[in-house]
């Protein structure tokens, strides 16, 4: 994987699930994304906590995903990641958990991180071994205790860091433009789903990284 600071190419596009959505109609409004817009990643990240829901969730996404050759995480649930075929795992815990899921998914799992605004926890995930680190929120959201990513994060880490960096949470068109010259990757979720239409919504994305 290359960083920011190596290239100028455009970011990739690295989906979030809804918190919550109907398994009849989800994988194909997903499909649908994935067919429009090339993507690099899908991460699953249910608010629930429900086992069989979770199983019958990742089930039904990966297929979705695999077909078309891309990778899909969940956040937090390692054992899950393993027995569903997954990718790897999203951690949202910092660096805390980062070795233990290496160690029990291997090397060739994608495993990343959740920092929040944390520069310090953000290198000790990659000291770690964390495939990539995720900042957020950079915009207006709910995520965390509110306080922002801001852009200077990420400018230091592109320069610095060779381990590939998200931005996510509170997206909008201008803060896209604004970040793209330095992040690898844009974590997208309910910026797209919550509108009538998540694919064109998705391309307005695209289009506003240049």
């Amino acid at each position: 994987m290359t960083t920011a600071a190596d290239t100028v190419e455009t970011p990739q596009i690295y989906l979030i699930s809804p918190p919550s959505f109907e398994l009849g109609r989800f994988p194909d409004q997903l499909a649908k994304v994935l067919d429009s817009v090339e993507v690099a990643c899908v991460r699953l990240d249910m608010a629930s906590r429900d086992e069989d829901t979770l199983s019958r969730a990742g089930d039904a996404l990966r297929e979705v995903c695999h077909a078309r050759d891309v990778a899909i995480v969940i956040s937090d649930h390692q054992i899950l990641a393993e027995r569903l075929g997954l990718d790897g795992v999203h951690l949202s815990d910092a660096s805390k958990s980062v070795r233990s899921a290496r160690k029990a998914l291997g090397a060739d799992a994608i495993v990343g991180s959740f920092c929040a605004a944390s520069r310090h926890d953000g290198m000790s995930a990659g000291e770690a071994g964390a495939d990539y680190v995720s900042f957020g929120p950079i915009g207006t959201s709910g995520l965390g205790d509110g306080a922002q990513a801001q852009l200077d994060l990420f400018q230091w880490w592109s320069e610095m860091i060779e381990v590939p960096v998200v931005a996510e949470g509170g997206l909008t068109e201008e803060l896209i433009a604004q970040f793209a010259p330095f992040t690898d990757f844009f974590g997208i979720g309910d910026e797209i789903w919550r509108t009538d239409d998540p694919a064109t919504a998705l391309q307005a994305f695209v289009k506003a990284m240049g």
